[in-house]
């Protein structure tokens, strides 16, 4: 059993996909003087097709290619972009499971991290518009820490400031390289949230369908 628990935030925590596609339809009816010539689902998903699940294009090199692909100004790219990050926090939502999984696991009184890829400002917007930051005794953003997942060094920054050992906390998560491959491999117990967009990773790497799944491990 495991004395403690990292997660992943987008994907393992934040249900960025549905996120992400209520504030593209929010973005759809701001911007329809520009867009309203284009199919809204179609405008949607080619959107959260370059954005790949937050694995794909840069955010600006997204809304460029978009302004491109659909003959628009050239000007709105940037528009788009700032749009994007000011109004996400609104859209944030967690998996329906989080917050009582969570609440149970400090009940046990398992200390609790989150090791997230991304910007200070937007990460640390996203975990207060879940309102879950009480729960947890550290919180590492790779722009803070200068270190990305599936770097080795952030895990063991994890580790320590919960106070364990490497070998007695798990870590969740929905990529199978950056979180399950990257965490076993830095020496933790490695759970991967399965997604039906990527392909498993090693065997061997025990994988979960509901968040509520990791208090059998706890």
């Amino acid at each position: 059993m495991m004395n403690a628990v990292l997660f992943d935030l987008d994907g393992t925590l934040l249900d960025r996909d549905s996120t992400v596609r209520l504030l593209l339809r929010d973005q759809y009816a701001t911007f329809a003087s520009h867009l309203g010539h284009i199919d809204p689902e179609i405008f949607v998903s080619r959107v959260l097709v370059l954005d790949d699940h937050g694995h794909g294009m840069k955010k600006a090199s997204l809304y460029a290619s978009i302004v491109e692909e659909f003959e628009l100004p050239a000007t709105l790219a940037a528009d788009l972009l700032d749009h994007f990050w000011r109004r996400y926090p609104a859209f944030c939502r967690p998996f329906a499971d989080v917050v009582p999984t969570l609440s149970e696991l400090v009940r046990r009184g398992t200390p609790l991290g989150i090791v997230t890829n991304g910007t200070q400002r937007v990460q640390q917007d996203a975990i207060s518009a879940l309102g879950i930051l009480s729960y947890f005794k550290a919180v590492l953003i790779s722009e803070v820490e200068g270190v990305r997942k599936p770097d080795h060094r952030i895990f063991h920054k994890a580790v320590e400031r919960l106070g364990v050992d490497a070998s007695e906390c798990c870590h969740v998560g929905d990529h199978p390289l950056a979180d399950a491959t990257a965490a076993k491999e830095a020496g933790l117990v490695a759970i991967w949230k399965r997604t039906s967009y990527w392909s498993p990773p090693a065997a061997d790497i025990p994988a979960i369908d509901t968040l509520s799944e990791v208090l059998l491990y706890v």
